[in-house]
């Protein structure tokens, strides 16, 4: 299945730096968010590092992929998962060695969020809040799940939705790649239809944009999405880096 994609990062209207990176690389079908945290110019090291450190290891892993686009099993889908988790295992190593040797980058992490695209399939990694929805017959979808403490909150019953929006604990994390040596991975496999859109963003972008305005927004094709979006969470105050990806899958991708 054909992929082609459009990606666009922002500073936004408060932050004196952008601590996003991003990855698109529609030849391996392959598309990371990272949001960078910490002082110091901290954040851009870790988002782009880990980055860097992720595409290394999934080109390398191609043979893995390979075999799954021509046999999609539980066995090759348990060794594509296991590659996309030990590269961002890998990116966390990176990142948590670089702050080690470098006390002014004590504490810096990135979330990634990370989709791979190979056949009729779409493989996630997720580690933080940066999210991916996918759009099909006109609806849009959330399809990672938020590493925070108010996600955990709502789960748990703790606090209502709407609470949520308000909450003053509503940018701690839970999980981040770097600021420990290891950290937790979710990984699944999810079958891709024709025409299917991906959403990939930083948080910059989903705190101002709701799901249900993804669908018309991507009807204006790719670059024109990524702008529209970018433009959207600025007018409604840009407090933060904004970063997107859309990718669209088929055979007229």
């Amino acid at each position: 299945m054909q992929r082609v994609s459009h990606a666009r990062t922002d500073i936004g209207r408060k932050r004196k730096q952008n601590e996003d990176a991003y990855l698109a690389d529609d030849e391996i079908g392959l598309y990371v968010v990272a949001d960078g945290m910490g002082g110091h110019a901290a954040g851009e090291v870790a988002s782009s590092e880990a980055i860097d450190s992720i595409h290394g290891m999934i080109r390398r892993g191609r043979q893995v992929i390979e075999r799954y686009a021509q046999e999609p099993s539980e066995e090759t889908a348990a060794r594509l998962r296991r590659l996309i988790e030990s590269a961002v295992q890998a990116a966390t190593y990176m990142v948590y060695g670089l702050a080690e040797l470098d006390p002014n980058q004590a504490g810096m992490g990135t979330t990634i969020t990370l989709l791979l695209l190979v056949g009729e399939h779409a493989l996630v990694g997720q580690v933080g809040d940066s999210r991916i929805y996918v759009i099909r017959e006109g609806i849009a979808r959330q399809i990672t799940e938020d590493h925070t403490l108010i996600a955990w909150q709502v789960r748990q019953g703790l606090i209502t939705e709407e609470q949520a929006k308000t909450s003053p604990h509503r940018n701690v994390i839970t999980r981040a790649v770097g600021n420990r040596d290891y950290v937790e991975v979710d990984t699944f496999v999810m079958p891709v239809t024709a025409g299917d859109t991906f959403v990939l963003c930083s948080d910059g972008l989903h705190t101002y944009v709701d799901a249900v305005e993804l669908p018309e927004t991507c009807k204006r094709g790719l670059p024109e999405a990524t702008r529209a979006l970018v433009e959207l969470a600025n007018s409604r105050g840009g407090r933060d880096n904004i970063t997107v990806i859309a990718v669209r899958a088929g055979p007229t991708a």
